[in-house]
């Protein structure tokens, strides 16, 4: 068996990870310019590097434009992230990417605030605007 764990080599395709799809639903006030935000503090993954669990708080802001996110779908989304060994940057603009592809918001935000392991708290954002 050679250095790389099995979660690491799943890095080499980070975005052909296949998940679940993420559901919208039809935004009736399309009119407006207004902002959604959403947190969980129940998501989890794998670090690459240890197999071991990594937690965090995931933050979704957005403004809609023909669609929402429906949470349900979102929430079985996050859920299978717990058995992907995935870095903690990779997270978070794997989110972006996939909440972006569904929705096609105006804009959107994701930050991923992801406990402390070594004494050290990483919190990545990234950002998309139309």
């Amino acid at each position: 068996m050679d250095n790389k764990s099995s979660y690491e080599s799943l890095q080499e395709d980070v975005r052909g990870l296949e998940l679940p799809e993420i559901e919208v639903w039809e935004n009736k006030y399309q009119d407006k310019e207004y902002l959604i935000k959403f947190d969980t503090g129940e998501f989890s993954c794998i670090c690459p590097k240890t197999g071991l669990p990594d937690f965090a708080r995931i933050f979704i802001e957005y403004s809609p434009d023909k669609n929402c996110i429906e949470l349900k779908s979102f929430k079985e989304y996050l859920v299978a992230y717990r058995s992907c060994g995935i870095f903690h940057e990779h997270v978070v603009n794997r989110l972006l990417e996939d909440l972006v592809k569904a929705v096609e918001p105006r804009m959107m935000k994701v930050t991923g605030v992801f406990n402390v392991r070594g004494g050290i708290t990483t919190t990545v954002e990234a950002e998309y605007t139309r």
